[in-house]
């Protein structure tokens, strides 16, 4: 087995602020918590931005450029920006940082899907923000739109122009065949990283024989030539992604997945969900891989070639 990547998903769209206190917000925050976790032992870092006076997932440029240039000064971590955004984001908002800031690796989610979120509102009694709830519950008509002219253009401005390569993110079955698609067009070359996505609803559900179906297709649409890891939404984190280990593939912990360490007990940091999952994949006989290895085994440009 290849040495084992951990990626840690430092904040996000998901999840609102009310749901943890601790969930990093401003800059300062996003940052701590970014260096924490890469010195636990996580070699990619999968970041959003958020606006820090309101907690709301941003796409301003001046948000996440509060942030990235502190955590590259102070980490060797690879810093992955998410083009996914928010679902309510338009293309042109999720690509503008990203832009901007050329990253060595972006995520690229692989269709069009229902992202239904509204099920989390009846768990919350207290709201910090007034846009929480609304966002939560008005999700049982939301669209998070990727379609393929989408993910083309996506594909030739982040890649083809500057460099980036990308967290293949697919929330099921048919994301995995729409990828193909793109390898058949020659816009998109291995060594592959694909992110199975598992417990969103809307999405394929986080049963253990869905992480074994993936894997099964996407041995034989992409052979040798990819590898997988393995993120889960919520209480199913932990659980599938030890599997995912203990089958060969990757991991991805991270408070925009789950804000949990334990069953009722909420994780104080990413880096606590880094350092857990760490001594899981180890006694599994698994060596977590250095930034280094990682930018290695991806055939990434590099952190000097970024622009910030």
């Amino acid at each position: 087995m290849s040495k084992i990547l951990i990626t840690c998903a430092i904040t996000g769209s998901i999840h609102t602020p009310s749901m943890s206190p601790h969930l990093p917000v401003t800059p300062d925050e996003i940052t701590a918590q970014s260096v924490e976790a890469a010195e636990a032992g996580a070699a990619i870092l999968h970041l959003h931005a958020r606006n820090p006076e309101t907690g709301q997932p941003s796409a301003r440029v001046d948000d996440f450029m509060g942030f990235l240039p502190r955590i590259k000064q102070s980490t060797d971590a690879v810093l992955n920006i998410s083009t996914g955004g928010s679902a309510v984001m338009s293309l042109d908002d999720r690509l503008a940082a990203p832009k901007r800031a050329e990253p060595e690796m972006c995520s690229l989610n692989m269709g069009t899907m229902n992202f239904a979120l509204y099920p989390a509102a009846d768990r919350i009694s207290e709201w910090k923000h007034e846009w929480e709830e609304p966002f939560l519950r008005n999700s049982d008509d939301l669209v998070f739109k990727n379609t393929p002219r989408d993910m083309a253009r996506i594909l030739a401005e982040m890649g083809t122009e500057r460099g980036a390569r990308f967290e293949f993110e697919c929330y099921d079955v048919g994301h995995l065949y729409m990828l193909h698609h793109f390898v058949d067009r020659g816009l998109v070359e291995g060594p592959l990283f694909i992110q199975f996505v598992f417990g969103v609803l809307g999405g394929i559900g986080p049963d253990p024989e869905n992480l074994t179906h993936m894997k099964l297709i996407a041995d034989k649409l992409f052979g040798q030539d990819y590898y997988y890891s393995v993120l889960a939404a919520g209480r199913h984190q932990m659980p599938l992604i030890t599997m995912a280990a203990a089958m060969g593939g990757h991991v991805r912990v991270g408070l925009e997945d789950s804000l949990m360490i334990s069953r009722g007990v909420l994780a104080k940091s990413n880096a606590e969900q880094v350092r857990k999952i760490r001594r899981i994949v180890e006694d599994l006989g698994r060596e977590v891989a250095s930034p280094a290895e990682a930018r290695v085994m991806l055939g990434l440009k590099g952190a000097d070639r970024t622009a910030f």
